[in-house]
């Protein structure tokens, strides 16, 4: 089977469609969404749209958490609560409440699928992990294969005989050891952070041929910067997709 693995989505319709385009040409079997799919960007009625159209699995992010939990929505910072307020008006009824039902993690394709941090935290940051923690992470759920997001940055970790490997994802088919433990970030669709690029970012993740490929689309940012000023949406959120 051939899984694409989908990340922070955030709104940003045009990085989306680029990326679905691109799963179409590539003879993929099933999509999954590692939650953020919407906040920050100017089009989450028509990202939720795309998403259920591909019949999309997706766990819920902390953007996700932030539309139906108040405590959780005041201790974001102000530009992201000020992308929620936006970003509720914008989304129909239908599309919050599916926004509302995802779960925050899916064990699935004999892996898990998570937004933050195994086993199913949807706001704790996987970024920078010491060995020690990352040995503690692997032992918190069975599967052989964890992917989380809400870094928007690229990197896989590798268990292998209690020895922890880091590695960094790049631009090209990478085998995977059949006797390793992995634990994977793919990157954002609609706000990479990562050192590859602006382009929008995901995973292919093939698991006869034991293998990931990490795919870097463009798109029309432009029409997504000009949407989020005119929208009403921070200037900065649109400042931070072309750099």
């Amino acid at each position: 089977m051939r899984l694409a693995i989908i990340a922070d989505i955030h709104g940003n319709y045009r990085a989306l469609e680029a990326v679905l385009a691109d799963i179409f040409r590539s003879s993929i079997d099933r999509i999954i969404s590692l939650g953020d799919n919407v906040g920050y960007g100017p089009e989450p009625e028509e990202v939720v749209r795309a998403l259920q159209g591909y019949r999309v699995l997706s766990v819920m992010g902390n953007h996700e958490l932030g539309l139906i939990s108040r405590g959780y929505f005041n201790r974001l910072h102000a530009n992201a609560r000020q992308s929620l307020r936006l970003t509720k008006a914008l989304l129909s009824p239908a599309s919050l409440r599916w926004l509302e039902s995802l779960p925050p993690v899916r064990c699935c394709f004999g892996a898990r699928f998570v937004h933050g941090c195994p086993p199913q935290s949807m706001t704790v940051y996987l970024q920078t992990p010491t060995d020690t923690r990352l040995r503690r992470l692997f032992a918190t759920y069975p599967e052989r294969f964890c992917f989380v997001g809400h870094t928007h940055d690229f990197g896989w970790y590798q268990l292998r005989g209690g020895e922890v490997h880091r590695h960094s994802l790049k631009m090209e088919c990478m085998p995977l050891d059949p006797n390793s433990r992995y634990l994977i970030l793919p990157g954002s669709v609609g706000q990479p952070r990562d050192h590859l690029g602006w382009q929008a970012k995901y995973l292919i993740w093939d698991q006869q041929a034991e293998t990931i490929t990490v795919r870097a689309l463009e798109y029309d940012v432009q029409t997504t910067i000009h949407l989020i000023n005119e929208r009403g949406f921070p200037a900065v959120n649109g400042k931070r997709l072309y750099w």
